[in-house]
């Protein structure tokens, strides 16, 4: 472009600029001549310029400099000091959304030790299509016992013919199985030669116990279902075994009224407990260093304080209470051969709820006895608990607000004697251990029903039925 473009009119105004322009979108000006906006050159250049020409119509008279270096040096850090200052506010609110989370996470632990803890599950759920359901088939006699260890991966099954399997979840099929050996083999095989009556599993999925008619206490490795050690003190068939969550202690009930308390890291007796007056049929723990059981015909359920070396008694149950699971720290629930199934509250000597005649009754008219509750299972601090007796039903039960209530859900059709529930940790299906027989005893035999372990799904309703008809 040559010079003379820029040379001074006397006719028109002039507007000084100075020094180079460093910026794009203005106009080149060279060192030694000023330039002077025309109006005809407006036109020709560019809509810079055509701006400064509606200023100058306008009336408006302001000189216009090119940025500097000092200055464009200013505006690029004050650009930056915007940007730091975005990326400060955006980390701010991120460190808030996990301090509320982490809050949130705090608020549960501490409202699940306190026992206040209830999750309200029970109103999403939905009962599942038979189809849906699966029969895992291994043992040659009625499953007495199961537990499903903390991740959900695998279930540890035992029953009379004092078999112990190991079964993988997604697959359903064998990884590890523990031989039954006959009576009078004892000292020679590695195992359990007499009915197996319950089992347990540590929080970290190290170690396993079972227990059996023959007074004894046997820990496996849970991964390879190694033999480990046994425990001998009982002297009556061992009913109940509970890990201590988040430890290796382990406590363990009896037919001969005692409560024994094990170091399994130790392979050490602790101390034993007595205050039942009957057979001890169940027992479960959960953090806190006690434990809770069922005392069987003498009709009362024990919380048992370890550090403090007391109990307490409660009362409720009009026949022989058969089974007991923890819902949380402060509640649990029991069934009982009345039929009865009961809600508790370890601040209560009574029971918060109880419903007779649960799974129904049978036999003849005028002579109907209801169905036993062979055992319970409760969604860990969840408002969802479940039952299973021997009229080929798996009740579900809502718990009403702060567990001041029993309403049922809907059942789960599944032949036979429910003589174990378990649910999975994340909620997300149910185990159910079914046998021909009762777990104690052969009282009744129901011929049609099938030895093996029912995993049920438990299905979630959609979260908007009207875009889960739109889906399909």
């Amino acid at each position: 472009m040559s010079s003379s473009f820029f040379i001074k009119k006397k006719e028109t105004p002039a507007f000084m600029k100075r020094g180079k322009n460093t910026t794009g979108p203005k106009r080149k000006v060279s060192d030694k001549a000023p330039a002077k906006k025309s109006s005809k050159h407006n036109e020709e250049i560019s809509s810079d310029s055509e701006a400064e020409s509606a200023q100058e119509k306008a009336g408006k008279e302001e000189t216009d400099y090119d940025e500097t270096p000092q200055e464009k040096k200013l505006r690029l850090a004050k650009l930056y000091l915007d940007q730091l200052k975005e990326e400060e506010e955006k980390k701010a609110e991120d460190e808030s959304f996990e301090t509320d989370l982490i809050a949130g996470r705090l608020q549960e632990e501490v409202l699940e030790q306190k026992g206040m803890l209830q999750r309200l599950l029970a109103k999403e759920l939905i009962p599942p299509d038979a189809s849906e359901i699966r029969l895992l088939r291994g043992h040659k006699l009625p499953i007495t016992c199961l537990v499903i260890s903390s991740d959900d991966k695998f279930i540890f099954s035992a029953a009379k013919d004092c078999f112990i399997i190991k079964w993988d979840v997604a697959s359903g099929k064998k990884l590890h199985t523990v031989p039954g050996g006959r009576k009078g083999t004892e000292d020679r095989h590695v195992g359990h030669t007499a009915h197996i009556l319950c089992m347990a599993i540590s929080s970290d999925g190290k170690y396993l116990a079972t227990g059996d008619m023959n007074n004894l206490i046997m820990i496996w490795e849970a991964e390879t279902c190694k033999h480990l050690y046994k425990f001998t003190g009982h002297k009556g068939p061992v009913s109940g075994l509970s890990f201590r969550k988040g430890t290796h202690d382990l406590y363990s009930a009896s037919h001969d009224r005692s409560i024994k308390v094990w170091n399994v890291d130790e392979n050490a007796y602790v101390e034993t407990l007595f205050g039942h007056q009957d057979a001890i049929t169940g027992l479960d723990s959960l953090s806190r260093e006690r434990c809770v059981t069922a005392g069987g015909r003498d009709r009362s359920v024990r919380v048992w304080k370890i550090a403090e070396e007391s109990q307490l008694v409660f009362h409720g149950h009009e026949g022989s209470i058969d089974c007991i699971q923890l819902i949380n720290e402060e509640h649990m629930i029991t069934g009982a051969d009345d039929g009865s199934v009961s809600l508790w509250s370890v601040n209560k000597k009574k029971p918060l709820s109880t419903v007779k005649q649960a799974h129904g009754c049978h036999g003849d008219a005028g002579l109907e006895q209801p169905h036993w509750v062979a055992s319970v299972a409760a969604l860990q601090n969840s408002d969802t608990v479940a039952s299973g007796s021997h009229n080929s039903q798996v009740q579900l039960w809502k718990c009403g607000q702060n567990y001041r209530g029993l309403e049922p859900l809907f059942s789960i059709p599944v032949p036979g004697f429910i003589n174990s529930l378990k649910f999975s940790s994340s909620g997300q299906f149910l185990v159910a251990g079914v046998g021909q027989e009762h777990r104690l005893g052969r009282w009744w035999r129901i011929k049609e029903a099938k030895n093996g372990i029912y995993v049920i799904p438990l299905k979630r309703k959609p979260p908007n039925p009207e875009e889960a008809k739109i889906n399909e």
